[in-house]
């Protein structure tokens, strides 16, 4: 078991959130369903991260599991 999450994708994915609902981001990056957690996690250290937004918009959620952010984009995407 590695403590190192999957690169799904090296760069954000862009999603039309709603305010005050919950999102659960995939942190372990193994997720058929991506950005967002579809359990592959289990048996794994990593368990998907709650986001609930403040404002309805896009947000862009990262892609390659390495942010600094959360399940937020940061731009480490562009250094691995």
């Amino acid at each position: 078991m590695t403590d190192e999450p999957t690169i799904a994708q090296k760069a954000p994915c862009p999603v039309d959130v709603e305010a005050g609902k919950t999102y659960y981001w995939c942190a372990c990056g193994k997720s058929a369903k991506q950005p967002f957690c579809d359990g592959s996690h289990k048996g794994s250290a990593f368990a998907p991260v709650q986001f609930v937004p403040e404002q309805t918009g896009k947000v862009w959620f990262c892609g390659c599991k390495h942010s600094h952010k959360g399940a937020l984009c940061d731009g480490t995407h562009k250094t691995l």
